[in-house]
């Protein structure tokens, strides 16, 4: 294709996506633009007297790739595919006799377990993490500590904390992931008091701050994670955003419960805090050099990449509808947020619907994305929220032009400078009069 970049890695809703966009593209440069100047979703029926031949064909293929894509995820449909590994595609683990003796009985077995019958690979990676984080945990805790193997326990956790966050993430919008009966139910309640400190995160926080706050905010002026105060590609402005998320988080979000007459919220988000804490402080008492390995680290780690992802999240803001969910986030089409993470890219589709489950976001964008090109969202491809973050602070808009996918008529007709600029005039912080007038909040 000769607009967009397809990763061989990129996973096949990616790549349909992406290939539906590439064809809107190739369509508009040749002047027959087939996308809504209102919003919605054409059907083929809607361009018989109007459009000509070659919308319709589009709309017929586009037709074709939402049938492929929603069969994919309809454990009805002969071409279901489960997930089972975030590295592979199901139909990439087509083996005969790999299938026969350990996929076909493996994923039968993980289907009783879990509450999505797509989400296997979330049995795969609890086994993987109780296999190998927590006996690692135990043994540099309970048996010999070495700071080799302290060390490689951290790479270790650094390897896993993406997907198992991800993981997460569907498990605290869902109300877990396992099947809602014994014995199922109260493992799916429980294991998160062991692993999610030793990925870094304290106990609940991620809900509270993440379900509780963030979605109820939106990026808005009462969101302690909101970017709209900052300058977005100022250094300085990022440590500021990252420090106070450090050392203030802690106490801002119950205040916040507190002020937004939540305060039962606001005593249960201070009880888990304070109780994760000292349940460090106790163990560091205990043996300082595991502790360190095996939680703080990884805490570190943690509470500076929640921070430098959103920042990539919200980083592009529009100036006059900020509080818009398609001009205040972005989507992302990429290998490591969309194959790795659990489609973590497609942030302006859960930001649209928090509940809905991640397999679903690439058909949801791609039923929408004419409302998406009519509400001048932005897209990118071939790279992630980090490095999204990591170029908008060395102003390198050029670089994030070319990653930019332009959906709808204006940023097609766009120049390379002219998306530069336009991404650029994005990233600007928002006085305490424009948050008055666009918010009507200071």
């Amino acid at each position: 294709m000769a607009h967009v970049i397809v990763d061989p890695n990129h996973t096949r809703a990616d790549k349909l996506v992406l290939e539906s966009l590439d064809s809107d593209i190739e369509l508009w440069a040749e002047g027959k633009s087939g996308l809504s100047e209102h919003g919605g979703t054409y059907t083929i029926e809607s361009h018989m007297h109007t459009a000509g031949s070659e919308p319709r064909q589009k709309d017929a293929k586009d037709a074709l790739i939402l049938s492929a894509m929603d069969n994919m995820n309809d454990p009805n449909h002969k071409d279901f595919e489960p997930a089972i590994f975030n590295s592979w595609d199901f139909p990439g683990l087509q083996s005969k006799q790999l299938n026969r003796f350990l996929l076909r009985p493996y994923t039968r077995l993980a289907q009783r377990v879990v509450r999505n019958k797509v989400d296997v690979v979330m049995f795969t990676h609890l086994l993987l993490y109780f296999s190998t984080s927590v006996p690692s945990a135990l043994s540099l805790f309970l048996w010999n500590f070495s700071w080799l193997h302290g060390i490689l326990h951290f790479v270790m956790q650094v390897s896993y904390v993406g997907t198992y966050t991800l993981m997460m993430h569907q498990h605290i919008h869902g109300n877990g992931i396992l099947q809602k009966r014994l014995p199922y139910s109260l493992f799916d309640l429980i294991f998160p008091y062991i692993t999610d400190p030793l990925m870094g995160h304290t106990w609940n926080s991620y809900y509270f701050h993440h379900v509780k706050h963030h979605h109820v905010e939106g990026n808005g002026p009462d969101d302690l994670s909101s970017t709209i105060r900052y300058q977005r590609d100022s250094v300085s402005h990022f440590l500021q955003y990252v420090g106070r998320f450090y050392f203030f988080a802690p106490l801002e979000l119950p205040c916040y419960f507190y002020r937004k007459g939540r305060a039962f919220m606001g005593v249960r988000s201070t009880f888990w805090e304070v109780g994760n804490y000292l349940m460090l402080y106790t163990l560091y008492k205990i043996n300082p050099r595991a502790t360190i390995c095996v939680f703080l680290l990884p805490l570190a780690l943690m509470r500076f990449g929640l921070m430098a992802g959103n920042w990539g999240q919200h980083a592009f803001v529009d100036n006059e509808e900020p509080d818009s969910d398609y001009r205040s986030s972005i989507t992302v089409i990429d290998v490591q947020s969309n194959r790795h993470s659990f489609n973590d890219g497609y942030h302006t589709s859960h930001h649209l619907n928090p509940l809905r489950h991640w397999r679903d976001h690439p058909n949801s964008f791609l039923k929408a994305k004419d409302t998406y090109a009519s509400q001048d969202a932005i897209v990118f491809h071939n790279i992630d929220y980090i490095m999204i973050t990591i170029r908008v602070l060395m102003k390198d808009y050029h670089h994030l032009a070319k990653c930019m996918v332009p959906i709808g008529d204006a940023q097609m007709a766009m120049s390379l400078d002219e998306r530069a600029k336009y991404l650029q005039n994005r990233t600007r912080r928002f006085s305490e009069e424009e948050i008055q007038a666009k918010f009507g909040k200071a």
